[in-house]
């Protein structure tokens, strides 16, 4: 079973003033009804990709309903500004079960606010519950900043990943 999610203030100073602004962002199991503001995510994640919504809502219900999906999602008010997905999966290699980090994406205006870390420490909590031995992700080549990110919460690159369109 996974974690319960809880709440995390999240702050961010503006421009070298001493004004801050704080927010309460709600990390919490995706529900239904977030699937509008979890597309709406995805579009940031893959601008250039046209989404089939139907084929979408099919997989995220699909998902919802496994014991082997983890769906996350980060709520500021009822607005949806961060998801994480997470499979957890059987692994010869690993000798056991890994966590593998499907989608992670944080609203553009929402960045930089600790959102991701919250995110990603709850799938990675998560996996350790679940017993897995590790998790593992994947991210673009252009994507630079995501990869300091994740190589500052301890991931190492240790493979390719090559894929083919059936």
């Amino acid at each position: 079973m996974p974690r319960q999610a809880g709440s995390c203030l999240s702050s961010q100073t503006l421009g070298g003033m001493n004004a801050l602004i704080t927010e309460m962002i709600h990390i919490r199991n995706c529900k239904a009804e977030d699937f509008e503001g979890v597309v709406a995510l995805l579009r940031q994640l893959w601008p250039d990709m046209p989404l089939e919504l139907d084929a979408l809502r099919r997989t995220f219900d699909r998902s919802l309903a496994s014991d082997r999906q983890i769906y996350i999602c980060a709520v500021s008010g009822q607005q949806a500004v961060g998801f994480g997905s997470m499979t957890i999966k059987s692994n010869l290699w690993s000798a056991g079960f890994v966590g593998y980090v499907d989608e992670m994406v944080i609203d553009g205006a929402h960045r930089g606010r600790g959102i991701g870390t919250q995110i990603l420490d709850h799938l990675v909590s998560t996996a350790r519950d679940l017993g897995c031995s590790r998790v593992e992700l994947d991210s673009a080549f252009h994507r630079k900043s995501a990869h300091a990110f994740y190589e500052q919460r301890g991931f190492q690159s240790r493979a390719y990943l090559y894929s083919k369109p059936l």
